[in-house]
């Protein structure tokens, strides 16, 4: 079989206490990942976000990082120095934060923030740099990529502005993109333009996209597969295709407590802590 383009076996993160002891974020954690969609959900706290910052390489002191193995297109990340992740993000792996507001540097245009990936990661000339901008600008959707090459941050609405950072993450060609609640800061409509965004460029950018939430109905249409994390586990794992048919009671709920038109007036379902703990 040919190797996969992410690789992590047991991985965990952990951050120590006053007292001496270790608190673990993210425990044991064990999947493999292809030119694919996987989707990795759970509540607040249950360590979606860790992991990825994990396999991003960006756990800051004294938080500390371990693994069985953790790979990306063969190169092992556990042993990477700072020069060879300053090589890695941004070329082979890139991050879309929750909330282009914060992410975009306010005091640069659009066209100088997508272009400093190619800056960094590609011999290219000006014009040529040029260019490849603008053609990611049109391919994340932006109706008018000259216009938007001109305009700062501050000029964007929210979609446009998730669309930028989806740009500048994917211009330099990565093998994987992780997206971290891409959608949080959107109205629905937005919400499904932009996962059907993402879901269509990694098809045609033949790449692996991990997309985090905390919404498993919201991603089920938009992954192949998906990672439930509880308390720092993955606790369960479906194709996407049966997340409703999911034996596990955490997966259960999380699908079941959505409030939609068809239960409205009656009680949503709540986390049974005990079941879900017995079933792990």
């Amino acid at each position: 079989m040919a190797e996969a383009l992410l690789d992590v076996a047991n991985l965990s993160v952990g951050f120590p206490r006053p007292d001496g002891s270790s608190f673990a974020a993210v425990k044991d954690v064990s999947f493999s990942l292809g030119a694919e969609r996987v989707a990795l959900v759970g509540e607040s706290g249950s360590g979606k976000t860790m992991t990825a910052r994990a396999i991003m390489g960006l756990v800051a002191p004294p938080g500390r990082v371990t693994a069985d193995r953790l790979r990306l297109a063969g190169t092992d990340l556990l042993s990477l120095p700072p020069r060879g992740w300053a090589r890695i993000r941004g070329a082979a792996v890139g991050l879309v934060l929750q909330d282009p507001r914060f992410a975009l540097n306010p005091l640069h245009t659009v066209g100088r923030q997508v272009e400093e990936p190619l800056r960094l990661h590609a011999h290219l000339s000006r014009g040529e740099r040029r260019d490849r901008v603008l053609a990611m600008l049109e391919a994340v959707g932006l109706d008018n990529p000259r216009e938007a090459y001109r305009l700062y941050p501050g000029e964007l609405s929210g979609g446009m502005g998730q669309r930028v950072m989806i740009a500048i993450m994917l211009v330099a060609g990565p093998k994987l993109l992780i997206a971290d609640e891409p959608t949080s800061a959107l109205d629905e409509a937005l919400r499904r333009q932009i996962l059907e965004l993402l879901a269509d460029l990694v098809v045609k950018q033949h790449m692996g996209l991990i997309l985090i939430s905390h919404d498993l109905q919201q991603v089920a249409d938009f992954s192949d597969r998906v990672l439930v994390m509880y308390r720092g586990h993955i606790v369960d794992e479906q194709p996407s295709a049966a997340l409703s048919r999911s034996p596990h009671p955490y997966t259960h709920t999380l699908w079941t407590c959505r409030p939609s038109a068809a239960t409205y007036g009656t009680r949503l379902p709540t986390l049974d802590r005990a079941a879900i703990e017995a079933a792990t």
